[in-house]
């Protein structure tokens, strides 16, 4: 049931596309340590080539994937149709983070809407893709995204979400330590001279 692929087709970016949640799984090297597993809403990922992916990563209660890709770059996404036909996608790969004030952010960064909140951009190189069934996932019907996270973060300043990243950010639960910069958003810094 389970097919393997060296690429992302264009049929399956397209039903990347569709998918309103994706799922995002990484770990520490150590056997001690948790495996991270992270369900992402809104507008947020990118097929960039057929074996390249990003994702617009938001201000949250820990940074587990970036403090696990920096220590050894393993990452695996999920993707599972919950109407239409039954599938299920996962990519495999190595991923690094991207912060803001650096170049290939400036080249990333107007794919997506950058949301009150946002943090990084985790990029990813997809050395495997598979796809099975996905027989046993529920139908489930779209009634749109939450507007939690961003509010969350609208109703703090820039000092206020910087120094929750400093106290919630730098390090995963089992201290591995995650890039964190702080910034300003542009959208904020741009209307700062009206």
């Amino acid at each position: 049931m389970a097919k393997f692929f060296d690429h992302i087709s264009a049929k399956l970016a397209a039903f990347i596309a569709k998918q309103h949640v994706f799922f995002v799984a990484t770990a520490p090297l150590s056997g001690d340590g948790h495996v991270n597993l992270s369900p992402k809403g809104l507008d947020a990922f990118r097929v960039l080539s057929p074996n390249r992916v990003a994702y617009l990563d938001m201000t949250g209660s820990g940074n587990e994937t970036s403090a696990h890709v920096n220590e050894n770059g393993r990452i695996t996404f999920m993707f599972c149709a919950f109407e239409g036909a039954p599938n299920i996608l996962r990519l495999y790969g190595h991923g690094r983070t991207v912060l803001p004030g650096t170049p290939e952010w400036d080249a990333l960064s107007p794919l997506f809407t950058l949301y009150t909140g946002t943090r990084q951009i985790i990029v990813a190189d997809i050395d495997q893709v598979q796809t099975s069934c996905g027989y046993s996932v529920p139908r489930m019907d779209y009634v749109g995204d939450r507007d939690t996270l961003i509010r969350w973060a609208e109703a703090r300043t820039e000092d206020g979400l910087n120094t929750y990243r400093r106290e919630k950010n730098q390090c995963s639960m089992d201290d591995l330590p995650a890039p964190v910069v702080e910034w300003i958003n542009p959208a904020r810094a741009e209307n700062a001279g009206d």
